[in-house]
Parts: structure tokens; sequence; C-alpha cells
């Protein structure tokens, strides 16, 4: 069974037992999460398309651990008008486990 879901802005395609990392969210880990903004749910037999999501439907997930991505590198460079600028980012993103997806 797969799910399509939204959160932080991004649209993400899960199934039971998935681990992936998410926009950073206020939980600690070991906490179960619920996320209902659920737009489709598919399986052997049927499709459920939401308009635009699924009433009743959710999916929930274990935060398995909060952290920080890898370090991008920003370099602004003009040529030949001495000004040269580098700044450095990295996200924040919440690392859950996909524990059940609940059709509703």
């Amino acid at each position: 069974m797969h799910a399509i879901i939204r959160t932080g802005g991004k649209q993400y395609r899960v199934t039971e037992g998935q681990t992936l990392r998410i926009e950073s969210l206020p939980v600690n880990p070991g906490d179960s999460i619920e996320l209902s903004d659920v737009l489709m749910i598919t399986d052997a037999e049927q499709t459920l398309v939401g308009n635009p999501q699924l009433n009743g439907a959710k999916v929930l997930a274990l935060v398995v651990a909060n952290g920080r991505g890898p370090k991008i590198r920003i370099v602004k460079f003009r040529r030949r008008k001495h000004h040269r600028k580098q700044m450095g980012h990295r996200q924040n993103y919440t690392q859950v486990q996909i524990t059940s997806i609940v059709k509703g």
C-alpha cells in the first residue's frame, strides 16, 4: 500500500516501514506523529484520490531523529569588481519511519 502525503510544502510517496527525511517538525525522537494531509492512497484493489485531500485518511509515523543536512556553500562573485561573498546553509530535518497507513 502506498500513500502520497504533503508536509512542509513538499509531497512524498510513502509505504509502511519506509524511513524518510521531511522538513523539520517541533517533535522529539521517539514521539509518534500523525500526518493527516493525505492526497492519495493506492493498494492492490483500488486507488483513492482526494479532492484535494482524503477525509479521514492519515499516516502514522514514528520520529527517529532530528538533524541537519549537509552544508551547502553559496558563493556570489562579480569579476573585476572586487566583490566576493560566501555563505553556508544547513537545512534542518526530521527523520521519520512510517508505521501505518489508515484509509479512514
